[in-house]
């Protein structure tokens, strides 16, 4: 292999950046329930959290792609990373003392979300300006197969048991590896945006919007991926109940559930380029598209931990594949002056509809029990697959 067809130093001190961040998140990601339910018991008001999370992407995603396409992403990434770091740290000093409830979790949950919008936009956008198009592939699987070791694999037993120890020690580690990976990402070299005066937001964010939606596949990928992760979170936001409550798990089993899942995702990063070198971008999506469909109407079926825990590694190897393929795709036929604009709309149909998922959830587990949630979100991704798949089909004959 030649030089040029190397990742570079800058994008592994990314890919170190990245590793960091997941731990912070996993360990983050198992305690904000495990606090929500030490509030309340009402899977409603465990939602709000959820939802608040999430609700900056159909609110501010379109600004922060066109701020992405006109200002140093690197700066952007980096300063959103520090923003973070405060936010959790004010975390972790309320629930220190005892002073946090599910109004303040969801307050800090949309600020985090805020932030969260303008990095993910950026991170995304970035990637092509310090990697080669034939490393895409690679190179967003090492970046998937990292971030889940960290935020699914090391961080969730790691939070579950800081949790256990001091509901305060998981929101601290978030916290310094937010730190830290605003550190290493201040150290990554700049690309500066074009010196021309740039177009006004209204006109910039339509340029975006145009691209994707004149783009069939795109624009279907897009649609699907909203249905998707609403599905996704519909089901998602009860696991937590279902888990320590339907299968009897304590905090640490839960987060053992969590991080064996992310074996899946895991695996997933590490093969994923080899598997589309394969059989092709396409229609290795299209296999991973009806494997979520069975394995998401399995998961509600669940009848002990030790099935839940091996169709959420399925869950999370299939998802993993479908996210590295279409993100790859973007990376390549968009151009890098538009790609934080395109990236922006399509996240925001994309993850838009994830609030809704997850209060939707939350009314279907309270209505019909907390198994009932993965069933129907099954069946709605299978309705969505059927009406993309004449595009899709045409996509791969193509």
């Amino acid at each position: 292999m030649s030089a040029e067809q190397r990742l570079s130093r800058s994008y592994w001190r990314l890919w170190w950046a990245t590793g960091v961040n997941g731990v912070g998140d996993g360990a983050f990601a198992v305690a904000v329930p495990l606090l929500a339910v030490t509030v309340t018991r009402d899977p409603r008001l465990v939602s709000l959290v959820s939802a608040a999370t999430y609700l900056p992407w159909l609110l501010l995603s379109l600004p922060a792609g066109a701020l992405v396409d006109r200002h140093d992403r690197v700066a952007l990434m980096w300063r959103a990373q520090a923003i973070q770091a405060l936010i959790v740290a004010g975390i972790a000093i309320l629930a220190a003392f005892g002073r946090i409830g599910i109004p303040v979790l969801a307050i800090t949950a949309f600020g985090l979300g805020a932030c969260a919008v303008v990095f993910g936009n950026a991170a995304q956008a970035v990637l092509p300006d310090i990697v080669p198009e034939p490393l895409l592939h690679q190179a967003n699987g090492y970046q998937q197969a990292i971030t889940t070791a960290g935020a699914q694999f090391a961080g969730p037993p790691l939070g579950s048991l800081l949790f256990a120890v001091a509901v305060a020690l998981p929101f601290g580690v978030d916290a310094a590896s937010f730190a830290l990976s605003a550190a290493l990402l201040a150290t990554l070299p700049r690309r500066g945006r074009e010196r021309t005066k740039p177009p006004p937001m209204r006109t910039a964010i339509a340029d975006g919007l145009r691209r994707l939606i004149r783009h069939q596949l795109l624009r279907t990928l897009a649609v699907l991926l909203g249905v998707n992760t609403f599905c996704f979170h519909l089901g998602n936001v009860s696991l937590v109940l279902l888990a320590t409550q339907t299968l009897r798990l304590d905090t640490r089993g839960y987060g053992l559930l969590l991080a064996g899942a992310a074996i899946g995702s895991l695996l997933s990063g590490l093969v994923s380029a080899r598997l589309v070198a394969t059989t092709g971008e396409l229609p290795t999506l299209l296999a991973a598209l009806v494997t979520n469909v069975i394995v998401f109407v399995g998961i509600g079926l669940s009848p002990d931990a030790i099935v839940l825990g091996a169709l959420l590694a399925a869950n999370g190897f299939v998802t993993t594949l479908w996210s590295i393929v279409t993100v790859s795709l973007r990376q390549r036929i968009v151009p890098s002056e538009l790609l934080g604009r395109v990236n922006s709309v399509y996240r925001m149909l994309g993850w838009g509809l994830i609030p809704l998922g997850a209060l939707a959830g939350g009314l279907v587990a309270h209505t019909f029990g907390l198994r009932a949630p993965y069933p129907v979100a099954g069946v709605l991704r299978g309705i969505a697959l059927l009406a993309a798949l004449p595009v899709l089909i045409r996509a791969v004959r193509r």
